[in-house]
């Protein structure tokens, strides 16, 4: 009977213990703004409600040189020339889904050979990557020449692939000089393949990359290298972080007691 008690009372104050961790609160004394209501789409491939639709399967009215490729059931296919969205954006996430062509021809750099070149100057490759050996900062998924993809997450020719891709734009002072780098995170079919990548600045072909002052916001390109490559559901939506403002200084309480973070 005393050894039940004991234990009794030991469950009480362990209780205690663990109601007295609870009641502490830390608050960072940061006064946010509400979050916007966004509506997801009704997959993860579909556009969410603040998206801009870059393609919906019908024209592609908002790119220029966008009346030179080939649209026809849903799908534009490369044509002639590269295309060039009509607006600009900075930090996005882009979603854009696309086949290399069939039957697969060419080898290398030559196979299913385009790009999506963020703000017109920073690319992710994309390349049929599926069985053909090229270089590896050049394949699908790369950053190109400057970071290969972690792994290859490539589908068969003829089959639909997928990039979500999350980028954040370099920040310049007023003179022109670099902040911050570019940032740049790449799901591929839903595996991710680039986490967070810091781009040396451009991603040119016959050059190393460097950094050169530009607007915060730039067009979205889609290149056009010979290949028949075919895109569906592109879009594309900004981004910018919840701002908060530091109305005091950080602080824990608990209960009525209030006790400052130095």
């Amino acid at each position: 009977m005393l050894k039940r008690l004991c234990l009794s009372v030991s469950a009480v104050a362990a209780l205690s213990l663990v109601g007295a961790v609870n009641a502490a609160e830390y608050l960072n004394g940061i006064e946010w703004q509400e979050p916007a209501v966004v509506t997801p789409g009704k997959t993860d491939s579909d556009a969410p409600s603040d998206a801009v639709v870059l393609f919906d399967g019908k024209d592609l009215s908002l790119w220029n040189n966008g009346e030179n490729w080939i649209v026809k059931d849903g799908v534009a296919t490369t044509g002639k020339g590269r295309i060039q969205t009509k607006e600009s954006f900075g930090d996005c996430q882009l979603h854009i889904e696309w086949a290399a062509p069939t039957p697969a021809t060419g080898e290398g750099q030559g196979r299913g050979n385009n790009g999506v070149l963020i703000m017109d100057r920073y690319e992710v490759q994309i390349l049929d990557s599926y069985e053909n050996k090229t270089y590896f900062d050049g394949q699908a998924g790369a950053i190109y020449k400057q970071q290969p993809p972690a792994v290859n997450a490539m589908r068969p020719p003829g089959q639909w692939n997928t990039y979500d891709i999350f980028f954040t734009a370099p920040r310049f002072d007023d003179q022109g000089n670099l902040e911050s780098a570019a940032y740049v995170t790449v799901l591929h079919n839903g595996v991710l393949i680039q986490n967070q990548f810091e781009l040396l600045g451009d991603t040119p072909y016959s050059r190393p990359p460097q950094y050169k002052a530009h607007p915060p916001k730039a067009p979205l390109t889609l290149f056009e290298h010979g290949n028949a490559v075919r895109f569906r559901n592109i879009w594309i939506r900004e981004f910018t972080p919840v701002k908060g403002k530091q109305v005091r200084e950080p602080f824990i309480r608990n209960g009525n007691k209030e006790t400052p973070i130095k």
